[in-house]
């Protein structure tokens, strides 16, 4: 179940400082029915800008199959994308506005911390989609046309049946401390934002022992979840602690011996945030692909570049894998607490996974 009445109250909050006026020009009141979605872009001024650059924090491979889909649907807008954990991405994206080099039209990124903050800087477009009726209160930037929430992913645990046996495998979050794992089991890097989220939930749930007892298990930290799950098929590691499940249906797709556990606590979760910014270089390109993004073809296209699933609830679940609802799903209760514990996070993850 998600848990959204404090985020919708941080949001709302965090939001005051907004004009209305602001938020009333971001509505288009005559959309226009494309194929399978509406749109308040200019089409032709969009052709005419002929690209669309993506900011984001998913798997290369992923990012260009997702493109690839709104290029096949406008041949004449060429896409192009660079790929950072979501640490990185926001920096970079904040040194070339502090320079005025206006170079992204999307960002992608995982992190509610970033997304509020690039909000308050005035960072993103005020453009509500009409595709964005679709999405709960909860999911969207409050006022809405700055930021929806484009996927929800989530954490559990992935362990490699040739290599550990069905009635071994951890089967909660507590069975990954036992002694036996101890250096064959890797994580996400401090940059990444489930991995914050994971944190964050399992320490609520567990307090701070769960994470000193985790560090003497040696954890590695790795950037994406692509390399956490090379690298226990090709039998490097046994375990992934903070197993993305969108991971785990991708390589499940292609043959490879992984299995999934959903711990009866939970699985930590958090959103892929997307909207378009301010200053874009191709701004009308950028309103374009939000309404095809964000809607079920969109959506659909997203399930199957990456195993996503969406917030829509008339998107189904990507091939092979589950609905949300069928999750017990662990969101922060107070995301402004959860903001705050974002320094602390950093210091101890990369204590922990041997950084520094």
């Amino acid at each position: 179940m998600i848990r959204s009445v404090a985020l919708a109250a941080l949001l709302a909050a965090g939001m005051a400082v907004l004009a209305p006026s602001a938020w009333a020009a971001g509505i288009c009141a005559e959309p226009r029915q494309m194929d399978g979605f509406k749109t308040c872009a200019d089409l032709a001024a969009a052709e005419q800008e002929g690209a669309l650059v993506l900011y984001t924090t998913d798997p290369e491979d992923g990012a260009a199959r997702l493109l690839a889909g709104f290029q096949a649907a406008f041949p004449k807008i060429k896409t192009n994308f660079i790929r950072l954990q979501s640490g990185a991405l926001y920096a970079k994206l904040s040194t070339e506005r502090q320079a005025k080099a206006y170079l992204v039209d999307i960002m992608q990124n995982t992190d509610m911390g970033f997304v509020l903050d690039f909000q308050k800087r005035n960072g993103y477009m005020n453009y509500v989609s009409p595709e964005m009726a679709a999405y709960k209160p909860a999911f969207k930037s409050q006022p809405e046309g700055f930021w929806t929430w484009g996927a929800i992913i989530m954490a559990g645990i992935a362990y490699n049946p040739k290599l550990v046996s069905a009635e071994e495998a951890p089967r909660n979050w507590k069975d990954v401390l036992d002694p036996k794992w101890s250096g064959s089991v890797s994580v996400k890097v401090s940059a990444s934002g489930l991995q914050h989220e994971t944190w964050f939930e399992l320490r609520r749930l567990y307090g701070d022992e769960y994470w000193a007892a985790f560090e003497k298990q040696k954890p590695r930290g790795f950037d994406s979840y692509v390399q956490q799950y090379d690298r226990m098929v090709n039998g490097q590691d046994k375990i992934i602690h903070t197993a993305q499940y969108s991971g785990y249906l991708q390589f499940k797709a292609k043959g490879a011996p992984v299995e999934f556990v959903s711990p009866a606590d939970g699985l930590p979760a958090g959103p892929e945030v997307y909207g378009a910014i301010a200053e874009a270089p191709h701004p009308n390109a950028a309103r374009l692909f939000m309404d095809w993004f964000l809607s079920v073809p969109g959506q659909s296209r997203l399930g199957d570049a990456l195993s996503l699933n969406s917030p829509r609830d008339d998107v189904p679940a990507p091939a092979g894998g589950k609905p949300i609802g069928e999750f017990k799903l662990l969101f922060p209760a107070d995301w402004q607490v959860f903001l705050e514990t974002h320094k602390i996070f950093v210091r101890e993850w990369d204590k922990l996974t041997g950084v520094r």
